[in-house]
């Protein structure tokens, strides 16, 4: 069979030869993700969204993977800071090492296939808070870091709403909601472009619920340390600002407004510039969901058409993978899900996980 393959290839013109091989290279990793989509009960997949780059998402790393494994990882996400501020700058979070950080970050890192090198990484945190009495999950945009040499190749498509859609996808398509702390006008540009229902927003449609504010109250209440703002920040619940924002470990990220990327469309940048006093380090917190309506502008306007098929096929696999396995779970009647408990007398068909040490 592989010389079969082979021989089609090698009849192949050179100059098709290379998008052929990467469209099999995309089959392949596209078999690859589905398969593990659908054993394994927390999510770490590498998917091949470009030409050259490896796409890995790690959910609850502190939770799923062992010691080595782990110690691996935090070392290719200090290896990008390191590039990017001087060393040590920043020790709180996942740089810590620690597994309890970890245990509620969700990490995609892009690392380069030829080599190995890490080049970027997204940190996300998921976050409980109350709303309404119930408690429900935010997802954290978290800390984004992109290796100097490697900016400007268009990876803030892959950085910054990927994950949250691929979460999304796999919960089965249910609304989410998110957070976002950050004094960039570039980056507050893209989450209110991206998700839906966003406060504040340079938007003048922006507006400000008792959702948005039980859940803005709920992060900076219980969950400061996840985006390394200290206690003694103080935030405004009108504006949504955190004023003197970097005293929790996140000193090393404060900019100049000069020095902040900007965003394509001024309002952005004039929204900054208003709300957030730079020279004291405030940070905006923009409280938004993703749902339908938020998948669909960032499948349209952010995610490249060569990129396109792939991720809406890696987004149906893992919706289906939401729809079907609470039904291979109420068929089996060896262990409970849910309100439902196992039948007397009936053995699990599978032994259970080991823990990891």
């Amino acid at each position: 069979m592989a010389s079969f393959w082979s021989s089609i290839l090698g009849s192949v013109r050179s100059d098709r030869l290379a998008p052929l091989a990467f469209a099999l290279s995309r089959v392949r990793s596209l078999a690859s993700f589905t398969l593990q989509a659908f054993t394994q009960p927390t999510i770490d997949l590498t998917l091949k969204a470009r030409p050259g780059l490896l796409t890995r998402i790690v959910e609850r790393p502190g939770l799923s993977l062992p010691q080595d494994q782990l110690d691996k990882l935090v070392s290719q996400l200090r290896d990008v800071a390191g590039k990017t501020l001087p060393s040590g700058a920043l020790t709180y979070g996942i740089f810590s090492g620690e597994r309890a950080g970890l245990s509620r970050a969700i990490i995609t890192l892009i690392t380069d296939e030829a080599t190995g090198q890490p080049i970027a990484f997204n940190a996300l945190s998921t976050m409980d808070v109350t709303l309404d009495g119930e408690a429900v999950e935010v997802t954290h945009l978290g800390l984004v870091m992109v290796d100097p040499e490697a900016q400007g190749r268009g990876l803030s498509w892959m950085l910054y709403g990927l994950t949250a859609l691929v979460l999304f996808a796999r919960d089965g398509l249910r609304p989410r909601w998110i957070s976002n702390v950050t004094q960039v006008p570039a980056v507050v540009g893209m989450v209110s472009e991206t998700f839906s229902d966003v406060f504040p927003s340079a938007h003048g449609q922006a507006r400000q619920s008792f959702a948005h504010l039980q859940v803005a109250r709920g992060i900076m209440r219980d969950h400061r340390a996840v985006f390394g703002v200290g206690v003694d920040a103080d935030f405004d619940e009108a504006r949504f600002v955190i004023t003197n924002a970097y005293t929790g470990g996140s000193d090393a990220l404060k900019k100049s407004f000069e020095a902040a990327a900007k965003h394509r469309e001024e309002h952005y940048n004039l929204f900054c510039a208003r709300e957030l006093d730079y020279i004291r380090g405030d940070d905006v917190l923009q409280i938004g969901r993703i749902d339908l309506a938020g998948a669909r502008r960032y499948l349209l306007r952010e995610v490249p058409g060569g990129s396109l098929p792939a991720l809406l096929a890696t987004s149906a696999v893992l919706a289906l993978q939401r729809l079907l396995l609470p039904l291979a779970y109420w068929l089996d009647d060896s262990k409970p899900f849910g309100t439902l408990r196992p039948r007397e007398g009936a053995k699990p068909r599978v032994k259970p996980r080991e823990e990891i040490k």
